[in-house]
């Protein structure tokens, strides 16, 4: 059995871990508002972005003229996966799900014969990935600086994996990271962004209607224009995703850490005044014994 002085002092570090862990919800609390705003506020543009691509990608004949983020490289060989995670810890099972989706993605294109490589922006998903794939980590980009996501951010890390695929290093690029949904629920996700996804078929099509669209200039220099920006857009959206995703999910967690530490404090009392109450009997039971000898 602990003595009193073990469970006294380790009654002392669990309230101090205590309001760590609740100082740490609180902090996490006053950051997901701001961020959840911007995950909001991001996501019609991204979304617009995207259709608008793909609707775009629909009226033009691919042919050796087109640009390369959209006729692809005519192979499907080499695949990039670009992780993004945090650079923080102490956020639950935030970092996990997104590196257990790439994971099994890497899984997927191997047993298929492919060829992976894993790009990774944050530093969490590096040790387990890094275990698993150890000679397949083509780049690492530092997030650690950065205290609020700009989409500067995220234009450096499009032009890299542009100029990466211009030079041939993959032919398909997939985006991982968390859509944030509640502070309880953050949803990992995979979205091809390099080609862009050419659509099977649009409702507007497959109802036999199509609208009067003309595009000045021609689809071609629009999306000359516009697909490297697309990438950009879509790695801006899914830093902003993370941001919200992580700060909902580190509250939640150090939510139940504080719980957790407020019922192991409860416990170590009762068993703090058992040990004290049991040694004042022993301590009784001695004193009596000793007068009844004499």
């Amino acid at each position: 059995m602990a003595s009193l002085k073990t469970l006294k002092g380790r009654i002392a570090s669990v309230k101090s871990t205590q309001k760590i862990t609740k100082a740490m919800k609180m902090v996490a609390a006053a950051k997901l508002r701001r961020a959840q705003q911007a995950a909001e506020a991001g996501r019609p543009y991204a979304e617009r972005m995207e259709a608008v691509m793909a609707s775009l990608a629909s009226k033009v004949v691919v042919g050796p003229q087109s640009p390369k983020l959209i006729a692809g490289t005519g192979a499907e060989q080499t695949h990039l996966l670009v992780v993004c995670t945090s650079d923080r810890g102490l956020a639950g099972a935030f970092n996990t799900n997104i590196v257990r989706a790439a994971r099994k993605k890497a899984d997927d294109l191997i047993r298929e014969g492919k060829t992976v490589h894993f790009y990774l922006v944050g530093r969490k998903g590096r040790a387990v990935i890094g275990r698993l794939f150890p000679k397949q980590i083509v780049h690492q980009h530092d997030t650690g600086a950065i205290k609020q996501v700009r989409f500067a951010d995220a234009q450096e890390i499009a032009e890299d994996l542009t100029q990466r695929y211009e030079a041939g290093q993959f032919d398909v690029a997939h985006l991982f990271y968390a859509h944030f949904r509640s502070a309880l629920v953050q949803d990992p996700v995979s979205q091809q962004i390099i080609p862009v996804s050419m659509p099977e078929s649009s409702g507007a099509v497959a109802s036999g209607v199509e609208a009067a669209v003309e595009y000045e200039p021609e689809e071609e220099d629009i999306l000359a224009a516009l697909l490297p920006r697309n990438v950009a857009v879509q790695i801006f959206r899914a830093l902003l995703e993370n941001a919200a995703s992580e700060q909902g999910s580190r509250m939640a967690a150090m939510d139940n850490a504080t719980r957790n530490a407020g019922d192991m404090i409860n416990r170590l009392t009762i068993q703090y005044n058992r040990t004290r109450q049991a040694a004042i009997t022993t301590e009784l039971v001695e004193i009596i014994s000793g007068a009844e000898a004499l």
